[in-house]
């Protein structure tokens, strides 16, 4: 069967369902195809499936704090691996069936399931049907790393799309590639009492590129579980199990979780008919602020455009994508601040730009270390760092890494500070409550106020009451 559409959308992820969004409010005609389950990658086997894993890890590793606190018992608490599973898919379904509830249920004919395949550009194949559309958005999606060599293991080898399906979980695990996937699994796995040895090629966790955040995040994380860094991984079968080697280390586990990364869903797209130009990796080439490809009508959004790989930024390409897809003429859009978090304990957190890419000669940093705030000691977490990035010549803020319990809150404020280009003494002029965690953000300013050649006023009291002081 043939037919025309205004827009074809392929991919039903969290940056398709939000490009059809803007589609629909547009009054323009569309069909979204998907090939392989529903759901998003977030809620199926991302971030939600793996925030319920890393809560449960969370409780139980808490107990070790139990003695010190006053608390008895806590030796006696342990983990039902299954159970614990069976809890993390029930949660996992919900999600899910909200998300279906809310988006292709609620479809007829709009809705195509099948892998489309360009035929010609404005043309797509999707089995026995052709999708003639005058605009067509690409966002399906990413698929977990798995280096050929690594097949024969069978399902020895686990990753993120496989992790949460097991009815059961390992002695021992290596965990390969400690981006944010690795690191936030990792933990999750030892704090359950599974014997984690953590392997990256690089000598960094969680892509961190501040020297000083690095060597903080370093020393927290080996806490939890080996980290073997600068070497790559090795496998070989040894009786069933599987020997892993980096470097001069070695260790025999159960199976291997491979989180290296995620790569795009291109193999089936045959994009060297869609009339768009490619770049060395077969990827499209687009503009990140209209994700339109050139000057043609196909549009790129989500984790296939090669962008951080965060339901936030799909979202938000998603609707860039919709919105430019269902018009004749392409707006170019202001992207929100960059923002990344593992969900580690602590927390790992990027925001603004990154360290790597500031100029050195053009910034000054601010740092305050979390041994002596208050807040974290009585948490028992009083382990990371706070480093801010500031423009020395006006003391605007333009990066931060946090290492940190409940990270992901400071990252927040501070994601908001950054995108309203505040300055340092701005920022120094609002309400630090004691005690919290944002104190640890309050002396981090006033390290970097010390460092910055600017005209100040008591950097505490608000502008209000400068007069009567």
């Amino acid at each position: 069967m043939e037919r025309s559409v205004d827009v074809a959308v392929i991919g039903a992820g969290t940056a398709g369902l939000a490009a059809v969004s803007q589609v629909r409010q547009a009054n323009k005609s569309f069909v979204l195809i998907n090939g392989g389950e529903l759901g998003t990658t977030c809620a199926r086997v991302g971030c939600m499936p793996s925030k319920a894993l890393i809560q449960v890890g969370h409780d139980l590793h808490r107990r070790q704090l139990f003695d010190r606190e006053g608390i008895e018992g806590g030796e006696g608490l342990s983990a039902n691996l299954p159970d614990i599973l069976e809890h993390v898919r029930d949660l996992r379904d919900i999600l899910v069936d909200r998300v279906l509830g809310n988006s292709t249920d609620q479809m007829e004919e709009e809705f195509l399931d099948g892998y489309a395949r360009f035929v010609e550009p404005g043309r797509l194949q999707v089995g026995d049907d052709v999708i003639q559309a005058e605009n067509i958005i690409i966002a399906c999606g990413t698929r977990p790393v798995v280096p050929p060599a690594w097949v024969d293991f069978g399902d020895r080898i686990i990753t993120s799309d496989t992790l949460f399906e097991q009815e059961d979980l390992p002695e021992s695990v290596a965990v390969v590639g400690l981006g944010i996937i690795g690191l936030e699994l990792g933990q999750a796995l030892a704090q359950l009492g599974i014997a984690v040895t953590g392997i990256d090629q690089a000598e960094t966790l969680a892509g961190l590129s501040d020297p000083s955040a690095r060597q903080s995040a370093i020393e927290v994380m080996s806490r939890a579980f080996p980290l073997w860094l600068g070497h790559t991984a090795e496998l070989r079968d040894e009786e069933g199990r599987i020997r892993v080697s980096a470097g001069e280390q070695s260790v025999v586990v159960d199976k291997v979780l491979a989180a290296m990364g995620r790569q795009p869903n291109l193999d089936w797209l045959a994009l060297e008919h869609a009339g768009i130009a490619l770049d060395d990796q077969g990827a499209p080439s687009f503009d990140p602020a209209t994700m339109r490809c050139g000057d043609s009508r196909v549009f790129i959004a989500g984790d296939i455009s090669g962008s951080d790989q965060v339901l936030h930024e799909a979202a938000a390409e998603g609707r860039i994508a919709g919105y430019n897809a269902a018009r004749d003429k392409s707006i170019a859009f202001a992207r929100k601040t960059p923002l990344a978090i593992t969900f580690s304990s602590p927390n790992i957190c990027t925001v603004g730009t990154p360290y790597d890419v500031l100029d050195p000669e053009e910034i000054e940093t601010g740092e305050m270390r979390l041994g002596p705030v208050g807040r974290a000691l009585l948490m028992g977490a009083n382990r990371g760092i706070i480093r801010l990035y500031a423009d020395k010549r006006n003391g605007v803020l333009l990066g931060a890494t946090v290492i940190a319990e409940r990270g992901e809150h400071l990252a927040h404020l501070l994601a908001w500070c950054i995108g309203e280009k505040m300055t340092v003494l701005q920022l120094l002029r609002k309400p630090f409550y004691h005690p919290t965690m944002e104190e640890a953000i309050q002396g981090a300013l006033k390290d970097l106020l010390q460092k910055l050649d600017l005209p100040t006023s008591p950097p505490d009291i608000p502008p209000e009451l400068e007069a009567l002081s």
